[in-house]
């Protein structure tokens, strides 16, 4: 599903939690920091020698040095599978609709789901290489057949840069292009310090990487444990640059190319190649990067009359049946410039002025300044205003958002150009390559019809941003409530005065603790939030106790999920493999096709969150033609929703209303409740 996964927070006595695992490798930035000037001086002497301007960083412990000794994904227990199934129907189904899929999925239990589950420990444990999600994930994805464009590809954007004249679309693109190449050299020198969730200060130390570093990577994982410290599974990195989907019949394939050392820059739908690293390895100077982008930036060549951006918006087959014609158009070489390229720069000429345009323009975009395809896409507008999009199939956000904090924070403290800079004093044209393509009339007609379905596919979207500047994360610490499970409560509530009814609800969660791990679903609509649901219908009439007391029941509760999400303790993904195994049998156990299973996989409410300095926004699209996509903020002052949906469903701005409105509630009697605390101690 195209949305950024929740990371969960630390929970004492429970081995790794992660709520924002994903932004604690970057450095935090002081304001002075970030705000300080920068001189226009020369990449040489602006770093401490020729190998640090090389490498974003030195990390004495390799980056996969934990990778060998990761833990396994656990494979539920069916009881405990069927059992937490069970709890999230309850509060979907009326007595005799549970009691019914109570039946069937005892009955699952006993027999077909037994059988099925012993297969699957078995296959389990002949491929301890990977996980059991690993394989059955990446076909869910590959083998879909609709547009990755809003049902797969989600966004990030960045915090705008700042100091003055940094977000010119130049500098702010010379910047992240130099950064990046910073950070994929570390990558590929394994000098990118490994992720790792810290308890404690000790697995911090210098004293524990010169140490961790002479453990065998059979052993390494249990050394770090043993500081207190959990290394998160780093697999996915390795797809991250240089790495493209495409598009084959039935299935498609994810291809990489370590050895490419080229940028793809997309501008006006015309497609450009540039080398950003020189022929030994080393990155070339920011003035000359500086200079081909400026050239690319100052092509007056009208747009192509049909740009192949839109071919990566198709359905998949339609597109992979494109793509062969296009290769036997004499058009391979090009192809491979493109799917091996480091990443995809899209420079876009239109402005994102706020935050309904930029969500429009970062998650889908014009359709001929993009190629869907790539790993991710790093969008900077008129402005400056930068986002991240990316390709979903080859991972869940976990490298995206590294990349993502990492650079933000190296270009932050050490941008490479500045607005006073000038681009070198080179023919950038002998540098700068311009893909051609040869069309013939059927590939022309068939970019055509499929610029035709992407305005069909974007069009209807709706969307709306809530911004609740009264109460932040701050004030829920004072409450004692979780942050996110405040949000999610917000969110049942606001549905339920919307429509009086509870919905499937999918919230993700990393499961980057383990070997290959992917994700969990939380389950966030429970049997608490439908009673909190149902009393707050009554708000004024209601015990202002009994509501607090409620509030605390969905926050438990919700934390608890989220635990086991995150060790593997969800039942999404047991049921999904076992579904899998299933059908590859030629089985079809009455569970799966119980009406209410389909209907607790219809998911309505589509729901993610990210914590990181460096987001200033997310989004992506509902899953479902009657759901919503709800993309959530917490920040230390304030609380941030950005929805989308489509008009044959519920509006989202009643919809976002309603969620307004129950934050007022739920802050209403949170408030009152501590200040009844506070006078009583007095």
């Amino acid at each position: 599903m195209a949305a950024l996964q929740k990371i969960p927070a630390y929970q004492p006595g429970l081995i790794p939690a992660y709520r924002r695992l994903y932004g604690l490798a970057g450095r935090h930035i002081r304001k002075e920091q970030i705000l300080a000037a920068v001189p226009c001086t020369s990449v040489q002497g602006r770093f401490k020698s020729s190998r640090s301007r090389e490498y974003l960083q030195e990390s004495i412990v390799p980056s996969y040095h934990f990778q060998p000794s990761m833990p396994r994904l656990p494979v539920p227990k069916l009881s405990d599978t069927c059992s937490r199934y069970l709890a999230s129907q309850g509060p979907l189904l009326d007595s005799q609709q549970y009691a019914e899929t109570a039946r069937i999925t005892k009955e699952f239990e006993a027999k077909e789901g037994a059988e099925l589950h012993k297969e699957l420990v078995a296959m389990n444990a002949q491929n301890k290489h990977t996980s059991y999600i690993s394989g059955p994930w990446f076909d869910m994805y590959l083998k879909s057949r609709v547009s990755v464009v809003l049902n797969y590809n989600p966004f990030m954007s960045f915090v705008d840069d700042p100091k003055a004249g940094y977000t010119d679309q130049l500098v702010r693109a010379t910047n992240f292009v130099v950064s990046s190449a910073r950070f994929l050299k570390c990558l590929r020198a394994e000098l990118l310090k490994p992720e790792i969730f810290h308890l404690g200060e000790r697995s911090k130390s210098k004293w524990f990487e010169r140490i961790i570093r002479f453990v065998p990577s059979s052993l390494s994982w249990y050394g770090a444990y043993l500081a207190n410290g959990y290394p998160l599974d780093m697999s996915q990195y390795k797809n991250l640059f240089n790495s493209t989907r495409i598009p084959r019949p039935g299935r498609d394939e994810i291809v990489v190319d370590d050895t490419a050392n080229h940028l793809l820059v997309i501008r006006n739908g015309h497609m450009y190649v540039f080398d950003v690293m020189d022929a030994d390895g080393n990155i070339k100077p920011a003035a000359e990067l500086h200079a081909y982008l400026s050239h690319i930036l100052s092509d007056q060549s009208p747009p192509p009359s049909h740009p192949l951006g839109y071919l990566t918006a198709e359905n998949r087959d339609t597109w992979a049946s494109l793509r062969q014609k296009l290769e036997d158009c004499g058009n391979g070489a090009a192809l491979k410039a493109v799917d091996s390229a480091m990443f995809c720069l899209c420079l876009d000429d239109s402005e994102a002025d706020d935050v309904d345009s930029q969500t429009r323009l970062m998650l889908h975009g014009d359709g001929a300044n993009r190629w869907y395809d790539k790993s991710f896409s790093l969008i900077v507008d008129k402005n400056g205003k930068a986002a991240v999009n990316f390709e979903h199939a080859w991972g869940d956000g976990v490298a995206v958002l590294r990349y993502f904090n990492e650079v933000f924070d190296d270009m932050s403290i050490s941008p490479n150009v500045s607005p006073s800079c000038k681009p070198a004093d080179i023919d950038a044209s002998q540098h700068v390559r311009k893909l051609e393509f040869k069309l013939d009339g059927v590939l022309e007609e068939g970019i055509q019809t499929a610029k035709e379905n992407f305005f069909s596919l974007v069009t209807p979207l709706d969307l709306a941003a809530l911004q609740y500047t009264k109460y932040g994360k701050n004030d829920l610490k004072k409450f004692k409530i979780s942050p996110d499970s405040l949000m999610q409560l917000a969110i049942q509530m606001g549905y339920h005065r919307l429509t009086g009814k509870s919905a499937g609800t999918y919230e993700s969660c990393s499961t980057a603790a383990f070997k290959h791990g992917r994700t969990e679903t939380v389950r966030s609509c429970t049997a608490e939030t439908r009673q909190c649901s149902l009393a707050f219908d009554k708000v004024d009439s209601a015990n202002a106790t009994d509501l607090r007391q409620l509030i605390q029941a969905c926050s438990d509760k919700h934390n608890s999920l989220t635990r086991n999400a995150a060790m593997g303790q969800g039942w999404d993904r047991h049921l999904f493999a076992l579904r899998t195994l299933a059908e590859k049998n030629g089985a079809s156990p009455a569970l799966f096709r119980d009406p209410a299973y389909a209907a607790i996989n219809h998911i309505i409410l589509s729901t993610s969150t990210l914590s990181s300095h460096a987001v200033n926004l997310g989004g992506f699209a509902p899953v479902v033609p009657d759901g919503f996509g709800i993309g959530y903020a917490i920040r230390d002052r304030e609380l941030g929703y950005n929805v989308t949906s489509y008009p044959a469903s519920h509006s989202v701005r009643d919809f976002l209303q309603c969620v307004e409105t129950s934050l007022e509630d739920l802050f209403k009697v949170l408030h009152e409740s501590n200040k009844a605390v506070n006078q009583s101690k007095k």
